[in-house]
């Protein structure tokens, strides 16, 4: 997948999604999105199948929803919408079970609900899982232009944090080739993550 191609901008997106019958804008939608919501929910204290019930939730809200959407820049962005969507269903799944009887194993969701809820709107979480998105998207469509080796000196260091030394052990490179092999990937990955990001934007 080149990323001129892929993922729509966000304004095109939109219109496909709205026809209702666009399943490829759908499915950008989703692919894009979804690993969003579903790790918002999770850094929000849900377990595992109910972040993915609270995602397929979010989904079957926007599919009603879209149709109506008028999408206007200067009335905020559609990942805004989308973030008060989310933030408001995770909100009303924790009452949810504040309200319903339950055991000791509960104790962690009413610390969720009474821990000043008004301190923080979980903005920044939802941004970060976002950029972490943008990043993985990324990540799949430039690992192919890069050799195994070179690959491998980027995640390992980059992305498990281990030492150039260990690194230039483990591949059999000197500590001066993994730091370029790594300077290379990352380069090539802030252009394609701010490459997908205008498309996101336009």
């Amino acid at each position: 997948m080149a990323v001129d191609e892929s993922p729509l901008t966000r304004a095109s997106l939109l219109v496909q999604l709205r026809t209702g019958s666009n399943h490829i804008a759908w499915q950008e939608f989703v692919k894009l999105y979804g690993p969003v919501i579903y790790g918002f929910a999770r850094k929000r204290g849900l377990q595992d199948a109910d972040a993915a019930d609270l995602m397929q939730d979010v989904m079957r809200s926007v599919s009603a929803a879209i149709g109506r959407l008028d999408y206007d820049r200067q009335q905020g962005t559609f990942r805004g919408w989308l973030f008060t969507i989310t933030r408001n269903k995770i909100f009303n799944f924790l009452s949810a079970r504040r309200i319903r009887p339950q055991g000791s194993g509960d104790s962690a969701t009413n610390q969720l609900l009474n821990s000043h809820p008004d301190e923080e709107d979980g903005s920044a979480a939802w941004e970060m899982e976002y950029q972490r998105r943008l990043a993985s998207l990324a990540m799949e469509q430039i690992k192919s232009e890069f050799q195994d080796n070179t690959w491998r000196a980027f995640w390992l260091t980059s992305v498990e944090g281990a030492s150039a030394a260990e690194v230039s052990k483990q591949l059999g490179l000197s500590p001066g080739a993994i730091y370029v092999a790594k300077s290379r990937v990352l380069a090539r990955l802030k252009e394609a993550v701010e490459t997908i990001r205008q498309q996101e934007d336009s």
